[in-house]
């Protein structure tokens, strides 16, 4: 008898058998700003799944970002093609640095006018995001395209986290595609045993030693587990340079303070330590020149990372590359209880005082105290950092997050992404005046969805960070570092959002009530003094 043929699996298309993906994988937002291209994927919109608009590509991205660090789930981004990636490009390079998981879809012109060069078509689609994506294809055939969107999904999961990339011809969503049935994918990686109890006798041994922690610990939901190793072992704990979570509560008695990104600076509060332990951060990221005398052997070095890449680099001492919950809770496993005395708890600063025109510490230290306990702080105000970091002490796991880029633009979307995520709690935006005009549109999204978002401008007249780096490298009449003339109060009116302008002392408290207590966006404009300190010392 003849054999039976085999039975094919059932057909979709390739537009449904995507959308039934991104339920399995409980993605239930996508964002985007639409082009021609997307029309196909986003027609006929499903209601179970939610299209939040941008009014800017890079903007789209930051939302997902922060939507995505927020529910620990990839965020799921649909841009247009080639320009629209582009303009997208320097918040796919920050959620790159943040390590966050996106699934970042682009449209293409149909594959049959491809061969003329046609408008809108994009050249080499794949390669124009690389190297900023951990994995990138426009696939070959319209049928795998959801086995192309699933990989990429695995892959934006698997630690160190990071965007991916899948550019969809316009022509594919209506294609025959059989369904991509999901999969589980364990995402924890374990620390070798061995290497830990070396790490646990080295830490048990040491006469002063000191943990360093980074973002990858808040990112894993571990500071829970932080804590408890830290106390354990009885040392002070450090904040990595440019970290862009908070992994530390830092008005715990074993927090030592924040970690510079100049080489001395760094070395010098280091070097007294004789065993350093980097935990879900590298060893270490710098921003100026200089001798890093931590380098020098004088103390033993280990580090814990998710990312392989990180401690191939890292220049001395012990790399172990793990996941940070099985890695910290072998370690305190490991850890004999210490007799050392714990450090003694770092001083507290005085509380700044009113003053004309208003300093940005007396802001900053008011803000922290009328914020709400649970609140989120995303910032995006590198001038004032340091003044950030001495009077607003964040409490922990998922409330403080930056760009760990450096690149300007991503903290007011993104804003927005963690408030979507988290409408039960106050999302709070702290933005300089320079940095807010990267991505002032995003304003629109939130107000148009009432989101629970306050956003403070801290307005010098310009990009600060900038004054305080020409002092430091001792240049003179740099151009384009004022910004007069701009009225934060009006833009975000425009954008359909309610705002004041603070510009006295006496005024802060009651306008920032109004500000946090408002049902919807508010946006405080507060006018500071335009001296701002020097980020590094003059030596480096």
């Amino acid at each position: 008898m003849p054999k039976k043929p085999k039975p094919h699996a059932a057909t979709t298309t390739v537009k449904s058998a995507t959308l039934d993906l991104l339920r399995a994988f409980k993605i239930d937002k996508v964002f985007g700003n639409p082009g021609s291209t997307e029309l196909p994927f986003l027609s006929d919109w499903p209601d179970d799944i939610d299209y939040v608009l941008a009014l800017q590509e890079a903007s789209a991205v930051a939302m997902a970002d922060g939507y995505a660090q927020a529910t620990r789930n990839a965020g799921f981004v649909n841009l247009h093609s080639a320009a629209g990636v582009g303009n997208a490009l320097g918040n796919i390079y920050t959620a790159f640095k943040n390590q966050t998981p996106l699934v970042i879809t682009a449209g293409q012109q149909a594959r049959s006018l491809l061969p003329l060069q046609a408008f809108l078509g994009a050249e080499r689609a794949s390669e124009f995001p690389r190297p900023y994506v951990k994995y990138s294809v426009e696939p070959a055939r319209a049928e795998d395209v959801p086995a192309a969107i699933a990989r990429a999904y695995y892959v934006a999961m698997q630690p160190p986290c990071g965007p991916t990339f899948v550019s969809v011809p316009i022509d594919d969503w209506a294609r025959p595609a059989a369904p991509v049935p999901p999969r589980s994918v364990t995402r924890e990686i374990g620390p070798e045993r061995a290497a830990m109890q070396a790490l646990a006798d080295a830490l048990s041994s040491a006469k002063k030693p000191a943990l360093v922690v980074g973002p990858a610990v808040d990112r894993a939901a571990a500071v829970e587990l932080m804590v408890q190793v830290a106390e354990k072992a009885k040392s002070p704990v450090f904040v990595s340079p440019f970290s862009a979570r908070c992994s530390f509560p830092e008005r715990h008695p074993l927090f030592a303070g924040f970690l510079h990104a100049s080489p001395g600076q760094l070395s010098e509060t280091l070097v007294p330590h004789d065993v350093v332990v980097v935990i879900g951060a590298p060893v270490f990221t710098f921003h100026v020149e200089g001798h890093a005398a931590i380098f020098d052997g004088g103390a033993a070095l280990f580090q814990i990372t998710d990312d392989a890449e990180a401690a191939s680099v890292t220049p001395l001492g012990t790399s172990i590359v793990a996941t940070m919950t099985p890695a910290l809770s072998l370690l305190l496993e490991l850890l004999p209880e210490t007799q050392r005395a714990a450090p003694p708890a770092r001083a507290l600063p005085p509380t700044p005082q009113a003053a004309a025109p208003m300093p940005a510490e007396y802001l900053l230290d008011a803000l922290g105290r009328a914020m709400p306990d649970d609140a989120m702080l995303v910032e995006e105000a590198p001038s004032h950092r340091p003044a950030m970091q001495k009077f607003m002490p964040m409490r922990g796991q998922d409330s403080f997050a930056t760009m760990a880029s450096g690149g300007l633009g991503w903290s007011l979307p993104a804003s927005v992404g963690f408030a979507r995520a988290h409408p039960e709690r106050r999302t709070v935006c702290l933005i300089g005046d320079g940095s807010a005009m990267y991505s002032i549109q995003a304003l629109w999204t939130a107000a148009q969805r009432r989101l629970p978002l306050t956003v403070v401008v801290l307005n010098n007249g310009g990009y600060g960070a900038m004054r305080s780096f020409s002092q430091v490298m001792q240049v003179r009449d740099v151009p384009g570092l004022e910004l007069p003339g701009i009225d934060y109060v009006q833009l975000a009116q425009s954008l359909g959002c309610a705002a004041e302008r603070v510009t006295r002392c006496e005024d802060v408290a009651p306008v920032l009530s109004r500000a946090l207590a408002h049902d919807g966006v508010f946006v405080v404009e507060a006018m500071l003094d335009s001296v701002v300190p020097l980020l590094y010392a003059k030596n480096g």
